[in-house]
């Protein structure tokens, strides 16, 4: 019988509002690991350059990838099960990645996913950089990013949100009105208003 077999929330200064694991899916070495972060700002950047033989990674790594949540993508799209990257030639098949995006199922891997808050909306994510040292203790329930207070309050005084992805329409109000993954993606103006009645045929 499988001790974790269900999600298991983290929390630290990397996911002050939890980020969410699937024990039975990872790899039990890693189930307690502290790595260098290896970041993507974008899925894009990280499929540009995942398998570029100069990418400074080893299996040791903490793979980190931001802008993915509700408000970044826009939308919280299946792309937090990075594959490891192929530069890795030793029969690596699973190395701790972090994302604010999720995956299907979270059927396989070390992936901490639903990272909350997220970073398009300034949560510590953001401010991840090269190098820095990212603890996953999953007995603690701890996500911790080793880091100063100071360094991240510098950090942040940096940092510039990224543009929106739309400035009119329903993107527009979606990226105004989700909440984060940590209160479901609901839209905001909804909370409270919808309920289970079904009033007309559903097909």
């Amino acid at each position: 019988m499988i001790a974790e077999a269900g999600c298991v929330v983290v929390k630290g200064n990397l996911a002050i509002n939890g980020a969410v694991l699937k024990p039975s899916a990872a790899t039990p070495a890693l189930m307690k690991h502290k790595g260098r972060a290896v970041v993507f700002e974008s899925i894009e950047d990280y499929n540009a350059r995942i398998d570029h033989t100069d990418l400074d990674i080893d299996e040791t790594c903490v793979m980190v990838l931001k802008y993915v949540g509700p408000v970044g993508y826009p939308g919280m799209p299946e792309v937090g099960n990075m594959a490891p990257p192929k530069v890795i030639a030793k029969g690596i098949r699973d190395m701790v990645r972090i994302s604010d995006g999720r995956m299907s199922g979270t059927a396989y891997g070390t992936a901490v996913l639903h990272v909350s808050p997220e970073s398009a909306i300034g949560g510590n994510l953001a401010l991840v950089q090269n190098g820095d040292i990212i603890e996953l203790d999953v007995e603690q329930r701890l996500l911790q990013l080793h880091v100063s207070d100071d360094t991240l309050a510098a950090r942040r005084n940096a940092w510039t949100p990224p543009a929106p992805a739309a400035n009119r329409g329903y993107v527009h109000l979606y990226i105004n009105h989700v909440m984060g993954a940590d209160q479901g993606a609901d839209l905001d103006f909804l909370q409270g208003n919808s309920g289970s009645k079904v009033t007309r045929d559903s097909h």
